[in-house]
C-alpha cells in the first residue's frame, strides 16, 4: 500500500527520485507508530506491580495515620478503599498462582489463606473503627493501621514471592 501511494507520486511528478524521498519518511514513521503501539500495550511486569502497590499504598498509610475522630467517616472509606484494592490484587494473584504448577500452588496456599485471614481480620477492625467513640479513636485507628499495614507488607511479600516463582 505504501509503496504503492510513492509509485503513484512518482508518476506524478516524473521522477524516481520522489519515490525514495517520500518512502523514508513514510516508512520512519510508520515504524515509529509501531513502536509506539507495542511500547503502550506492553503489560507491566510484576516487578513494576509491586514497586506501583508499595507507592500508593505507603501513600496511603500515611494518610490514613493523620485522620483525627472528626475524620473518622473518611478514614473508614479510604480503609475499605485500601482493603477492596488489596483484596482484588490478592484474587488476581490467586488466580495467577492457579495456572501455575501443583508445587507452587501448593506452596502458595498458605500464604494466600494467611492473607485472607489478614483481610478477614481488618474487615473486622474496620467494624470497630466504625463503632469507636472519641476516647477509643486514637487506640482503634492505630490498631487498624497495624492491621493494614500487617496485610500490606504480607501482600508485597506475596506478589514478590510469586514473581520469584513464577516467570512474567
Amino acid at each position: 500500500m505504501l509503496r504503492q501511494h510513492c509509485r503513484i507520486a512518482a508518476r506524478l511528478c516524473g521522477t524516481r527520485k520522489l519515490e525514495i524521498m517520500k518512502s523514508k519518511p513514510l516508512a520512519i514513521t510508520l515504524l515509529s507508530v509501531v513502536a509506539f503501539a507495542v511500547a503502550c500495550n506492553k503489560e507491566p511486569t510484576t516487578a513494576e506491580q509491586i514497586d506501583k502497590v508499595k507507592i500508593e499504598t505507603t501513600t496511603d498509610a500515611q494518610d490514613m495515620k493523620n485522620y483525627t475522630y472528626a475524620q473518622k467517616t473518611e478514614f473508614v472509606t479510604t480503609m475499605q478503599g485500601e482493603l477492596d484494592t488489596l483484596n482484588k490484587d490478592l484474587d488476581q494473584l490467586s488466580a495467577k498462582i492457579e495456572s501455575s504448577s501443583d508445587t507452587i500452588k501448593a506452596e502458595a496456599k498458605p500464604k494466600l489463606q494467611a492473607l485472607r485471614d489478614q483481610s478477614a481480620q481488618l474487615t473486622r477492625q474496620l467494624d470497630n473503627v466504625r463503632n469507636a467513640t472519641e476516647s477509643t479513636w486514637d487506640s482503634v485507628r492505630a490498631t487498624s493501621q497495624k492491621a493494614f499495614d500487617s496485610l500490606k507488607d504480607g501482600f508485597q511479600q506475596s506478589r514478590q514471592w510469586v514473581s520469584d516463582k513464577i516467570a512474567p
